[in-house]
């Protein structure tokens, strides 16, 4: 392999002549082969480094403090990053001590090695530009990295809302169809009281409704940055006003509404609005994941459990028993709840392991928040198209439960008062009979009458015809 000769303090590395990254990532890569995760994995936060870079270079050219042809390079080099390209050279694994100084190196060398080509100089010639003298100009690792995760939240959070949006569309065309259907509703696994099929789908998608403005909620906190604080907050080797400069081009460049920290020294060790944003997805996924619990009940058996429901088969479910058909999807989303449930005890964790001025642990946080964000928004998306829309309703199943429950009484309360509902309870649990059957026998109301406390057959013979 051909390659060239860099250097830092610590000496010589040889690094692939093709290799857009220099001898900081390549110790970075020697140092930390952790989790085989690289930067590269989440896009979204490469391009969150890139537009800080941007905005960086276009707050030093306006400070005048680099020369235009050099800014011009660096900002083209940001752009090609921005649109998606050299991410395969951002190589460092995202578990990685420095506080991500290995990721603000790793995002400097390749933006430098790109800006040289683009200026007619080989890759690795630092004299003419250099990734810390000129790229990083103005920065440091501990408002860079802080400022590019939040952006990088900011870009995720659209898809994460869309993803839950289509999942609550999913659950209410569902409760739509089922609006007719009437079922026993169930406390502690028990029959209580009945209810509609519609009704309880309507539950599903009005606690994620919830779910929709806690992350709504996040925006102005993530837009809150400490860009231009550089190394403690304090603004060291910036000039007076950067901050609020480098800050209006953020803006600018992101289309994000991005203010300058208050409190910049603050801002430079507070990790609360990551945990802010784990702990929603947490609870989201809480929620998910109770949802998926009740589809798999609603759907146990089909012959011998609740069979309430049928959802939709997508693969056969058994190496032994054929014609076997597993909740699949359901499952998938219980486990993906759970890695976004640990993933949150990881970040809330290394919120608290910060000191002083710093917080070493944002590496974890970027790591363990990116995959709760990826795992989630893709779990919500299968779980809508592959199961939700495709949920059918055994409705003579729905109404056999029904009609063999004994809390149906609890219906009658108006018509025959308290005490004779209980008796109608106690024998009918005795003798194992229908309500139906015993209030017909002692002439307490006709069938007709009955009939219309506990289903609208109308209704329920268009559902019929639907799901043919």
């Amino acid at each position: 392999m051909s390659t060239r000769i860099e250097k830092d303090f610590l000496g010589t590395r040889e690094i692939p002549v093709d290799a857009y990254y220099g001898v900081h990532t390549a110790r970075a890569m020697d140092n930390f082969t952790v989790s085989g995760v690289h930067i590269s994995h989440f896009p979204r936060f490469i391009m969150a480094l890139a537009i800080v870079k941007k905005a960086s270079v276009a707050a030093n050219l306006e400070f005048r403090l680099l020369p235009e042809e050099k800014a011009r390079a660096i900002d083209q080099a940001c752009d090609e990053i921005i649109d998606g390209k050299l991410h395969e050279h951002f190589v460092v694994d995202l578990i990685q001590g420095g506080a991500g100084t290995s990721t603000n190196m790793n995002a400097n060398e390749v933006i430098a090695n790109r800006a040289l080509e683009i200026l007619g100089h080989a890759k690795g010639n630092y004299t003419h530009l250099h990734p810390n003298d000129h790229v990083n100009l103005s920065q440091s690792t501990n408002d860079v990295y802080p400022t590019a995760f939040r952006i990088g939240l900011l870009l995720s959070h659209a898809g994460v809302l869309e993803a839950l949006e289509h999942l609550i569309g999913c659950f209410e065309e569902r409760a739509r169809f089922f609006r007719a259907i009437y079922k026993i509703g169930r406390t502690q696994l028990q029959d209580a009281v009945p209810m509609t099929l519609g009704q309880e789908f309507q539950a599903f998608a009005d606690t994620l409704r919830e779910e929709t403005q806690r992350f709504r909620d996040l925006e102005n906190l993530l837009g809150e940055v400490g860009l231009g604080g550089t190394a403690i907050g304090t603004g060291v080797n910036t000039p007076k006003g950067y901050a609020s400069v480098v800050c209006r081009h953020l803006a600018a460049i992101s289309g994000f509404s991005v203010t300058t920290a208050s409190n910049p020294i603050e801002a430079t060790s507070d990790t609360g609005v990551y945990l802010a944003w784990s702990s929603v997805l947490r609870r989201t996924a809480t929620k998910l994941s109770k949802i998926c619990n009740d589809l798999r009940l609603l759907a146990s058996g089909p012959r011998a459990g609740l069979g309430e429901i049928r959802l939709p088969p997508v693969q056969a479910g058994s190496s032994i028993m054929p014609g076997k058909v597993n909740p699949v999807i359901p499952e998938m989303v219980n486990q993906v709840a759970y890695q976004v449930m640990g993933n949150d005890l990881t970040v809330m964790l290394a919120c608290e392991g910060g000191q002083l001025q710093l917080n070493a642990f944002e590496p974890v946080m970027v790591a363990n928040l990116f995959q709760s964000i990826d795992i989630m928004k893709r779990a919500m998306r299968i779980l809508g198209d592959r199961c939700v829309i495709g949920i059918t309703a055994n409705i003579d199943q729905c109404q056999k439960n029904l009609d063999a429950s004994i809390t149906l009484v609890t219906l009658l309360n108006p018509q025959l008062g308290y005490e004779v509902s209980s008796e109608l309870a106690v024998e009918a649990l005795a003798s194992n009979r229908t309500i139906r059957d015993l209030v017909l026998e002692r002439e307490l109301m006709t069938g007709d009458v009955y009939d219309a406390l506990v289903k609208d057959s109308a209704a329920l013979e268009d559902v019929r015809e639907w799901q043919r």
